[in-house]
């Protein structure tokens, strides 16, 4: 009980300025981030394989989340339940995750059981089972919530949008495939989609905890003994192809679900973090923000909205969503396209910029509360282009952000005559 509780406490770091970031190459030329921490016996440790779904064909589209599914389902001479029992007597979490742009991993563990941990992730990574009844029963479950996914009107929305604005491009399908899809997956589809995926040329590496950098690199060394090379081709980039005007599928219900939206901006673009500051003022999902004034507070018409800047690996888009009465959908859309044009043509005020720098400065930290926090933050920031010292800078950036600045990037990121909606429901009125 004690290995137990010890695993899964954080190390809370203050809320300070600088975080003392190691950059480490192991002996074999892997490159990760470390943020060490001595206090308790405990290490994070998070890896990003860049590629996910994207790399798919269309005919075995969810063929990388069926095989990220099944890393722990059974490696070496361990099944499924041996497996969860190994991990369970190292107090080891692991999490294999999948989505559109990636795969990752993430483990917790104590120090002194690093060398067996690391060795059982290894075999996952490594050599995998692919056990027929553990792909019957896995495949099993996410078809069940693929066929529910079918039914809900929110999923419908996005993966509308999402074809309408990136088409033939693997941004434009589901990344967790379909029921048909997903229903022909067999093994050698696995197998082939985990030497595709999992690969040292694609891979980001944080960590965090009672690890120095001399045995982080030998850990990693060992941890990635048989990992393949290089896995299959990263796909081209992804235009956003959805020209102005609604699509409606018609759904039945007293509420409609609107997705909207238009082109973004790229994650690498020297004024991505001043879009973010603009959105988080105009749309990001909280109450006070302007969509959420206009559309809940002040008029009623929604439960909540929110605005995104979706800017992956391969592709960009702004985009939005909520649900309202269907009698309230002209309405909706017409107060969205005034919300679009008031904020390209008069920009935010100087009392929003003061207001959303001091949250987004102040917020920052509280990121920062513990070893799995940070290691994930560390293999993030890498797989998104960052500095080392970002983390150090951009509290300061944000700061020093001005009115003009915020302002002439608002003016060319929203355009209210080139947005798409994606109406699901009955809308009274539209057509």
């Amino acid at each position: 009980m004690k290995r137990l509780i010890a695993l899964f406490i954080l190390v809370a770091f203050p809320l300070r300025a600088e975080v003392d970031i190691t950059q480490v190459t192991s002996p074999s030329g892997l490159e990760a981030w470390l943020v060490e921490e001595r206090s308790i016996p405990f290490v994070s440790l998070d890896l990003i394989f860049a590629g996910g779904a994207a790399l798919e064909s269309d005919a075995q589209a969810g063929v990388v989340n069926l095989m990220t599914s099944l890393l722990s389902e059974g490696a070496g001479d361990m099944d499924a339940q041996a497996f969860a029992a190994r991990s369970e007597e190292l107090a080891t979490r692991i999490r294999f995750e999948a989505g559109r742009d990636s795969v990752s991993v993430s483990v917790r563990f104590l120090t002194e059981d690093a060398d067996e941990v690391i060795e059982h992730l290894r075999l996952a990574l490594t050599e995998p089972r692919f056990d027929e009844d553990a792909i019957a029963r896995t495949r099993g479950q996410l078809m069940a919530q693929l066929r529910r996914d079918v039914l809900d009107p929110n999923t419908i929305a996005s993966r509308a949008f999402a074809n309408a604005a990136f088409q033939d491009h693997p941004y434009g399908r589901e990344s967790n495939g379909t029921p048909e899809t997903v229903s022909t997956l067999d093994r050698d589809a696995l197998v082939a989609a985990h030497q595709g995926a999992i690969a040292r040329d694609r891979v980001y590496i944080g960590a965090a905890g009672d690890i120095s950098a001399d045995e982080l690199g030998g850990l990693l060394d060992r941890l990635f003994e048989g990992v393949p090379e290089t896995g299959w081709d990263m796909p081209e980039r992804a235009e956003f192809l959805a020209e102005p005007g609604m699509e409606i599928i018609p759904f039945d219900g007293p509420q409609s679900v609107v997705a909207f939206g238009h082109a973004g901006i790229a994650r690498d673009d020297p004024e991505f973090l001043t879009a973010f500051v603009v959105n988080e003022v105009f749309g990001g999902g909280r109450f006070g923000t302007r969509l959420m004034r206009s559309l809940h507070e002040d008029r009623g018409l929604t439960y909540g909205i929110g605005a995104f800047l979706s800017s992956g690996a391969l592709g960009e888009s702004y985009q939005g969503r909520l649900s309202t009465d269907n009698a309230n959908v002209e309405l909706v859309i017409d107060l969205l396209r005034d919300e679009w044009a008031q904020i390209a043509s008069e920009g935010v005020t100087e009392g929003e910029l003061d207001r959303i720098q001091t949250y987004l400065t102040g917020a920052y930290p509280l990121r920062f509360d513990g070893n799995s926090s940070i290691a994930s933050i560390m293999a993030s920031m890498q797989y998104q282009g960052f500095d080392i010292d970002y983390v150090n800078r951009r509290n300061d950036m944000i700061s020093a952000l001005t009115l003009d600045e915020v302002n002439d990037l608002a003016s060319r990121l929203y355009d209210p005559d080139a947005l798409f909606f994606v109406v699901v429901g009955q809308p009274v009125g539209l057509n």
